[in-house]
């Protein structure tokens, strides 16, 4: 029994360690390589030399642990051996392992990896001539080299081999430099160094890399090139791996409505990342779908993508948005090829094809007289286009009933109303009605297409009723501002405040108050709104403001209001003054410059105004501004020459006023440095009203006396020397118009026709004048020529009694003669012997030099004078030719 049961223990516990071997033989064969990878390598090896790339994922998907059983090489996640030490390989083979480990599953695989050496070649003894007749092989020269994109392999995949002939006589050793072998990407090739053969490690991706150029190296090993080196291009050829796309997620145009068919509205951009000017990128386009679905209205033009319209019906008022799926796709469009599809937004713009339009053609509305700047009406306006666009916004205008321009219309551009207000007062007694015709229109021009109307514009009637009011007064201007000196005294004025009534546009009967409770800066007259400071104001008070309230009360109660804004401003003291206040004139009267200065800031300070305060001075002598500052000062009249003391007024900007007295020395002078001793004329200056009467009442009793006298003396003068019988033919000087009776005087000239005597410089003037037929006799008068005082008395006095002539012919021959200009010939003192004449304006030497005209000298002034102001009273006796006065 002890025996059968030790048996079946023993039994148990063979059984037991035989599960044990095989688990750990199934470990042993779990954790054994999951394959072996062989790697040609040369003898030697440089530390960082990639030795060639292991695909990891072949054995563990998920690796998170590698490791090499040798420490002198590296493993790298993507599955690249490099050396991490100089290695010589002693024998032509070394193995080593790599182990992966994934944690999380618990499994471990391992990759064998052999290196195999190269087998050497005997090397031969090279010849000095070798380094001088060696040329370029073709086989070190071979063609660019290409591998696929996204090759699958399998790898290492060989891709091309570089050989140098000069290997048929030496052991040669390749190598090589460059992007994608020792910089980045590194380890995606290598060369074979004992057979040149280049080989991949991986797939390449073409739009990343589209090529390499790498750098071959043929040497010795003692380290001598028999070859030059030599550049290797490596093209990457492309692989329609990349589908088109659209430069945009999202295009978004604007196309008018109503545009005509063919109108461009934008173009779609899309681009392909493979090889350009290949099938790979060679795109189409087409329109997919468009929404909303009706008959198609827009075309894409397939190579360029331009979107254009089909139909002239884009309406924006039926729809406003149209949606398009284009597709793009490459191989030239090809059922095969890739494609990509994205969306346009078109929306349609608006024109305007729409016209504005009242909701009502009439509309009625009151307003009170004798409002201004009120709202009376709003008017509603309605348009299809789109809102708060020009072709929606409206604009309005009164095109009848508003001659006198009381109404005015404006929009509201956030309502798109018309806002009709009274700007001027309308009159109930006037009119209580006023009809008005607005229309509406809007702010771009009307675009007539079909289905739109052909008005631009529409119109309503607004009635107006006037409603009679009696409003209170009113203050004009509703705020007032006055500025108070700060130095001003308890009830100075600083301004008048008045308001007037609506009715009759007047201040009588209204009175004025301050509101209660207001300040107590200023007090304002009950009747006049005179303003007048109510107290002193310190210096601490300057440049303070203060809003006063003000009430004006009409007789029937009605209350206005108005308010005063006081400032009180910096007390100013001084008043402006002139400088200098002493002048010299001289006979020329060249005016005198003032200028008025003052110390004080604005407001109490330039513009200046100026004026003579004593009224007396003021007739004699005028002002003249010449600039803010200054006048210039001049007399009125001719005045004698004396000193003259003139008050001068000057007020500033805020109205201050000073007065300065001004002293003018009107001198016989030339220049003022020439003015000596001087009189002063006080009397011109200090004379009164009464001073002035009596001045008057005298001259006119001495005028009175002379006329006594003159009136005795002349009629014993003719009582004297002229016979009665002879009265009624002679002509008599006077300056009445009527002589009265007829007198005899020995001073009257009977006329007859005289001829012109030749002048003192024996010129012959002829017979100039007029002839009168008196009785079957004719006489001439005569102007110019040149006789002496003596000649021409002797000449009235032995003609005296050769014929009378009536007073009537005197007056037709004078009749004819008047406003008739003459010459005056005025003698200078230079000249005394010359003498001073009278010849006809019409004389045919006018216009020329003085000394040319008729009997007048060189030395003699011509002037042009009325010839029956010179005959009557300054000529008492006629002359045939020259008359001397």
């Amino acid at each position: 029994m002890a025996l059968a049961a030790a048996r079946q223990g023993g039994s148990l516990c063979r059984t037991a360690c035989r599960q044990l071997l095989f688990g750990l033989l199934v470990l042993s064969l779990f954790c054994e390589a999951c394959k072996k990878v062989t790697f040609n390598v040369p003898s030697k090896l440089e530390a960082g030399t990639l030795v060639g790339r292991v695909n990891l994922k072949e054995c563990l998907k998920s690796t998170e642990h590698i490791s090499s059983s040798d420490p002198d090489f590296r493993i790298l996640e993507d599955g690249s051996v490099y050396t991490t030490n100089i290695i010589s390989l002693s024998s032509e083979k070394k193995t080593f392992t790599i182990l992966l480990k994934d944690i999380q599953r618990h499994e471990e695989k391992k990759i064998h990896v052999n290196l195999l050496a190269h087998q050497k070649k005997t090397p031969k003894t090279r010849h000095t001539r070798d380094t001088i007749l060696r040329r370029t092989k073709r086989r070190w020269a071979p063609l660019p080299s290409s591998m696929m994109e996204n090759s699958l392999g399998p790898f290492p995949m060989q891709i091309q081999q570089v050989q140098s002939d000069t290997a048929q006589n030496y052991v040669i050793h390749y190598s090589a430099a460059g992007p994608g072998i020792d910089q980045d990407p590194k380890g995606l090739f290598y060369i074979e160094r004992e057979t040149g053969n280049i080989f991949a490690t991986g797939p390449v991706d073409r739009e990343q890399f589209p090529s390499f150029t790498i750098i071959c190296y043929a040497t010795t090993p003692d380290g001598y090139s028999p070859e030059k080196p030599l550049p290797h291009v490596i093209k990457i050829e492309d692989d329609n791996d990349n589908a088109p796309f659209f430069t945009q997620d999202l295009f978004e145009f604007v196309v008018p409505e109503h545009c005509n068919a063919g109108t461009v509205v934008g173009k779609v951009i899309a681009q392909d990342r493979d090889e350009p000017n290949t099938l790979h990128t060679k795109l189409r386009y087409r329109i997919v779908s468009e929404q909303p679905q009706l008959p198609q209205m827009f075309s894409v033009h397939h190579e360029s993508g331009v979107i254009t319209t089909q139909k002239q019906q884009l309406d924006r008022e039926i729809i406003s948005k149209h949606v398009l799926l284009i597709e793009v796709r490459d191989m030239d469009g090809q059922s095969f090829g890739l494609c990509n599809t994205g969306t346009v937004v078109i929306n349609v713009g608006d024109i305007n094809d729409n016209a504005p339009y009242f909701g009502h053609s009439s509309y009625e509305t009151k307003v009170l007289e004798n409002r201004v700047n009120v709202e009376i009406l709003r008017i509603p306006c309605l348009d299809k286009d789109e809102p708060n666009s020009p072709a929606w916004n409206c604009r309005f205008s009164i095109v009848k009933g508003n001659e006198d321009n009381h109404f005015a219309i404006t929009t509201d551009g956030r309502t798109n109303e018309g806002v009709l207000c009274v700007v001027k007062g309308l009159d109930y007694e006037t009119t209580s009605l006023r009809i008005l015709e607005i229309a509406a229109s809007n702010e771009i021009p009307y675009a007539v297409v079909p289905y739109s109307s052909s008005l631009s514009h529409s119109s309503c009637t607004v009635r107006v009723t006037v409603l009679d009011d009696d409003e209170g007064p009113v203050f004009k201007p509703c705020l007032f501002p006055i500025t108070i000196d700060g130095c001003a005294t308890v009830g100075t004025v600083v301004g008048k405040y008045l308001a007037e009534d609506p009715e009759t546009g007047n201040s009588e009967g209204i009175r004025y108050r301050i509101a209660p409770g207001q300040s107590n800066w200023i007090t304002i007259d009950e009747n006049s709104g005179e303003l007048r400071t109510a107290k002193l104001f310190d210096k601490d008070m300057t440049g303070r403001q203060c809003n006063i309230t003000v009430f004006a009360v009409d007789q029937s109660g009605k209350t206005g209001t108005g308010t005063v804004l006081a400032t009180v401003s910096a007390c100013n003291r001084y008043y402006p003054t002139v400088t200098p206040t002493d002048f010299t004139m001289c006979r020329d009267r060249k005016p005198v410059y003032i200028t008025a200065v003052t110390s004080n800031e604005s407001p109490y300070s330039a513009p200046f105004r100026f004026d003579i305060s004593d009224r007396s001075m003021g007739s004699g002598w005028q002002t003249t501004q010449q600039d803010d500052r200054s006048i210039l000062l001049s007399p009125r009249t001719d005045i004698p020459f004396g000193i003259y003391k003139i008050p001068i007024n000057v007020r500033d900007n805020a109205g201050r006023l000073g007065t300065n007295m001004v002293t003018v020395n009107y001198c016989d002078c030339t220049t003022p440095s020439d003015c000596g001793t001087v009189r002063q004329v006080l009397p011109a200056v200090t004379l009164g009203v009464w001073a002035i009467l009596a001045m008057i009442l005298g001259s006119l009793l001495l005028l009175l006396i002379l006329i006594t006298l003159c009136g005795c003396y002349g009629t014993g003068a003719v009582s004297k020397h002229v016979p009665d019988d002879l009265a009624n033919q002679n002509l008599i000087i006077s300056n009445t118009e009527a002589p009265g009776e007829e007198v005899m005087d020995p001073n009257i000239i009977p006329l007859q026709a005289a001829t012109v005597h030749s002048c003192d410089q024996g010129v012959g003037i002829g017979t100039i004048g007029h002839e009168v037929k008196t009785g079957g006799q004719s006489f001439e008068m005569s102007k110019g020529g040149h006789q002496t005082l003596e000649s021409v008395r002797g000449y009235g006095q032995s003609t005296m009694e050769q014929g009378r002539y009536s007073y009537s012919e005197w007056q037709n021959f004078m009749h004819s003669r008047l406003g008739e200009k003459v010459y005056m010939c005025r003698q200078d003192e230079e000249n005394k012997h010359s003498e001073d004449y009278v010849l006809p304006y019409n004389y045919e030497g006018r216009g020329s030099l003085a000394g040319s005209v008729g009997c007048c000298s060189d030395q003699q002034e011509v002037e042009v004078l009325d010839f029956l102001d010179q005959l009557e009273p300054k000529f008492r006796t006629l002359a045939e030719t020259c008359v001397k006065r």
